[in-house]
């Protein structure tokens, strides 16, 4: 998605747009290594407008993907939606210092330059952001027995698992004197 610099004013663009997984390079890459699959487009919502010495670009991104879970291996469904504020400046052909300090507000800004706003990296990164770390296809997932690998969620499958794990097995006879 590319927005024309030239043309912004003070009263606000927007912007609505349904864009496949598969037009963002690193959502294509995503999908690719299996990490999650997207059932449905993004829509996105934009909304952009100068202010003072800077673009502001307000926006929403929203899709539904399907993860596996971490403790269970089962795949789910669920959604996702990022909302997000990014501060455009014009970029300066000043050298960057080694060290620089950064105040919130760098934190949520970023730089072009030339005649257009390119906002493919940013929307990638607000909708990788949402994709969980760890998915969970419930809060209380039991996950699967570590001696027979059933899935817990289903019932218990009457394994001996209150000794201890492998781990401390070595422990299990250790006293202190």
């Amino acid at each position: 998605m590319k927005i024309r610099v030239e043309g912004l004013s003070s009263t606000p663009l927007v912007l609505s747009q349904r864009v496949k997984p598969a037009e963002f390079p690193s959502l294509a890459a995503l999908e690719e290594s299996g990490e999650c699959r997207f059932l449905s487009p993004l829509d996105l919502d934009v909304t952009v407008g100068k202010e003072f010495d800077h673009i502001r670009v307000q926006g929403k991104a929203a899709t539904s993907v399907r993860l596996v879970c971490s403790r269970c291996l089962a795949e789910y469904e669920t959604g996702l939606v990022s909302t997000f504020t990014v501060f455009y400046s014009k970029a300066s052909k000043m050298p960057v210092e080694e060290e620089v300090a950064l105040a919130e507000e760098d934190l949520i800004s970023a730089s072009y330059d030339g005649e257009y706003l390119d906002l493919i990296g940013e929307i990638e990164e607000q909708v990788i952001l949402e994709i969980p770390y760890k998915p969970l296809c419930r809060e209380d997932c039991k996950g699967l027995c570590d001696k027979c690998g059933a899935d817990l969620n289903s019932g218990e499958c009457g394994c001996d698992r209150s000794g201890t794990g492998f781990t401390f097995s070595a422990l299990k006879n250790f006293t202190v004197k």
